[in-house]
């Protein structure tokens, strides 16, 4: 099995940027298909694995799950937190190869939210645990809230404090494409070097976001690569969402607009289609896998929670491995178009 290669320039990403986009506006489907290799010595005696599974939506149709290893038992589950649903195998006596294979069908289209309607109102039960800190987005912190503050001075209404977060992200942020996988995600430290991947780059907005009072929450993806590509290993994304009370979840990608600046060297004024692109809007080349949730706990005890389940988590007896060094996880991701 070929292992996934974590691409320092972001080889997938500046494709996958440079081939959609604000231009690109036609639904893709075809066949996502995991084949995965867990690294695990052969005399380990417990090996576990967490797969995040995507439903589908207005954006996305999911359908026809298939999987196959050789693993002890297997089954289909959802995170009491996030809600985040997910396959679960484990592996319970000595083996030379922990194999798992999944595949489904998936048809993606572009999200793009035109009209941005605010209305006054409460915001939804369900949606206000997206204005707290959680694990990694201190939206208590004093910097947090001194640059929220700052970014959405004489802003009024949760639209005008949302644009001026992500133009406060846009602004002040870079890419960084020598950090491994999607990044940590660690808002103190992101704002601290002004530099990350995308999700460093998103946990800022929600956190600042939240820290404003704009609900905000994560959202974990997988690009499905430039048309005619097949090998999506290196495709993990990660961008975000707020909530507008008259519209519902509108989708901001302050990352990829950072992204495509480095892949084609763009200054901010160059790049303004793309900022004004990714604010209310992505491309249909992603599929969503998780929204929200960081810091899990799944109710077959895992060693330590989980940043954010956007990867394949494992653990060999008792030990996490680190799903952003290829050494660790062997894994491929393939995508066959219709």
């Amino acid at each position: 099995m070929t292992s996934r290669q974590l691409a320092p320039a972001g080889a997938l990403a500046a494709a996958a940027l440079l081939a959609c986009g604000p231009a690109l506006a036609a639904d893709r489907s075809g066949t996502v298909t995991f084949a995965i290799d867990v690294a695990a010595p052969a005399d380990a005696k417990s090996v576990k694995l967490w797969f995040p599974y995507p439903t589908s939506d207005l954006e996305q149709s999911i359908s026809g799950l298939k999987f196959d290893g050789n693993y002890s038992s297997f089954s289909l589950s959802r995170e009491p937190n996030s809600g985040a649903l997910y396959l679960f195998a484990e592996w319970k006596a000595p083996a030379q190869k922990r194999e798992l294979t999944v595949s489904f069908q998936a048809r993606t289209r572009e999200q793009r939210v035109a009209n941005l309607i605010e209305r006054a109102g409460t915001v939804p039960v369900e949606v206000r645990k997206y204005l707290e800190s959680e694990f990694f987005v201190p939206v208590d912190n004093p910097t947090v809230k001194a640059i929220a503050a700052t970014a959405t001075r004489g802003k009024k209404g949760t639209l005008a404090k949302a644009r001026a977060v992500y133009d406060w992200v846009v602004e002040n942020t870079k890419r960084d494409p020598n950090v491994p996988g999607c990044g940590l995600g660690k808002v103190e430290v992101t704002i601290a070097q002004r530099t990350g991947k995308c999700a460093d780059i998103s946990s800022v907005y929600v956190a600042l976001a939240r820290a404003a009072g704009v609900p905000a929450r994560e959202v974990f993806g997988l690009r499905l690569g430039q048309p005619g590509q097949t090998d999506i290993s290196d495709g993990h994304h990660c961008w975000a969402e707020f909530y507008l009370p008259g519209t519902g979840w509108v989708p901001v990608d302050p990352a990829d607009v950072r992204a495509v600046m480095l892949a084609k060297n763009l200054d901010l004024a160059a790049a303004k289609s793309y900022r004004e692109y990714y604010f209310g809007g992505v491309d249909q080349s992603r599929i969503k896998l998780q929204k929200g949730g960081r810091g899990l706990d799944f109710p077959e005890g895992n060693a330590e929670k989980i940043n954010y389940f956007m990867y394949p988590y494992a653990e060999v007896d008792g030990r996490a491995l680190d799903y952003c060094q290829p050494a660790t996880f062997r894994y491929k991701i393939t995508f066959k178009e219709d």
